[in-house]
C-alpha cells in the first residue's frame, strides 16, 4: 500500500482526534485525498502519507544531515533508557500518545515496538526534513508537521503527552490531554553530553546551562509533577563518532573548536544525563 494510502487510513481510523487549523471545528471525513472539517476547510495529504498542518512553511534548526546521524546514533540505543523509563510510567492499557518534537521519529518507534504497537501514536514536528525520515520508519505511528502552539487535535484526546527536549506549551498540552492524562517532559542536566562539550570548548565554556527555571515553570503548572533523574554512559561506535558531534547543535557555536581524527578516536563514552519531569493533567 502506498504510503498515501497508510497515511489516510490511519486519519480516517483516528478522525475524532483532529480538529481544522483554520476554524478549530473537529475534522469531519477523508474526502479523496484531503482531510475536510465541518465548515468545509480541505487539507491534502502529500504523496508521503503526512498532513501539513503550518500556515507558511518553516525552517527548522535540524537539516536532514543532522536528523539522519541523530538517528544512528538512537538505533544504537543513545536514548534508549530514556524510553525505557518513559514506558515504566506508562499505563498497561492501551494509550494514545502525542510526541511533541519527534524530529525523525526513532524514539517514538522505540516506544511503540516496546509497548507491543498496542498504541494509537502520533509524532509532530516543524521540521519537513525529520516528518519526511519519520516516516520512512517501520512503524504503525503517524507523523504530521504541525505547530505545538496550535495543535490540530480535538479537546482532550491524548492519554499521554510525550515531550523529548523541546519546547513547550502547557496550555495546548492541558487542553488536548485527557482528564488525568499523563505529560512527560525530557530535559538535559548540565552533565548531558559533558565530554563533547569540553572537547568542543577547551577553554571552560562548556556551554553549560541551567534548567532550574524549566523545572520551575513546570512545577508551577502541575503542583503534583515528580523528577526522575536518568543518568548513564553510552559506548560510541567507532564508526559512529563524527555522527555524535554533528547530531547535536553544540558544534554550531562560534567558539566551537573543530576536532581532530585523534580527538575522535579518543572519544569512546558519553554521558547522557536528564530529568523526567511527570504530570497528571488534574489542573483546570
Amino acid at each position: 500500500m502506498k504510503k498515501i494510502e497508510i497515511g489516510k487510513e490511519f486519519v480516517r481510523e483516528h478522525l475524532d482526534l483532529f480538529r481544522c487549523a483554520v476554524c478549530k471545528l473537529p475534522a469531519a471525513t477523508v474526502e479523496g485525498n484531503s482531510l475536510v472539517c465541518q465548515n468545509g476547510h480541505q487539507l491534502d495529504f502529500n504523496k508521503q502519507g503526512y498532513l501539513y498542518f503550518l500556515f507558511k512553511a518553516v525552517n527548522g534548526e535540524y537539516d536532514r544531515e543532522m536528523l539522519s546521524s541523530r538517528r544512528k546514533l538512537l538505533n544504537k540505543g543513545l536514548f534508549a533508557p530514556i524510553v525505557d523509563e518513559i514506558v515504566e510510567e506508562l499505563d498497561a492499557k492501551a494509550q494514545t500518545i502525542l510526541d511533541v518534537g519527534c524530529g525523525e521519529g526513532t524514539p517514538l518507534k522505540y516506544l511503540e515496538d516496546l509497548r507491543m504497537r498496542k498504541d494509537t501514536a502520533i509524532g509532530f514536528d516543524i521540521s519537513k526534513d525529520g516528518i519526511g525520515l519519520a516516516t520512512q520508519l517501520d512503524t504503525n505511528a503517524w507523523f504530521c508537521a504541525a505547530d505545538l502552539r496550535q495543535l490540530p487535535f480535538n479537546d482532550q484526546t491524548f492519554d499521554t503527552i510525550l515531550e523529548i527536549f523541546s519546547p513547550s506549551d502547557y496550555a495546548e498540552f492541558k487542553r488536548v490531554l485527557k482528564p488525568g492524562g499523563t505529560l512527560i517532559k525530557v530535559i538535559p542536566n548540565p552533565e548531558y553530553l559533558i565530554e563533547l562539550r569540553q572537547l568542543l570548548y577547551p577553554t571552560g565554556n562548556h556551554q553549560t546551562y541551567d534548567n532550574s527555571a524549566v523545572v520551575e515553570l513546570f512545577k508551577n503548572k502541575f503542583a503534583d509533577s515528580v523528577e526522575k533523574q536518568v543518568r548513564y554512559k553510552f559506548a560510541l561506535p567507532n564508526d559512529l563518532k563524527t555522527q555524535m558531534v554533528e547530531m547535536t547543535p553544540l558544534h554550531w557555536g562560534k567558539d566551537a573548536k573543530k576536532l581532530t581524527e585523534t580527538e575522535l578516536i579518543n572519544l569512546k563514552e558519553i554521558t547522557v544525563d536528564v530529568t523526567l519531569l511527570i504530570a497528571k493533567n488534574n489542573l483546570s
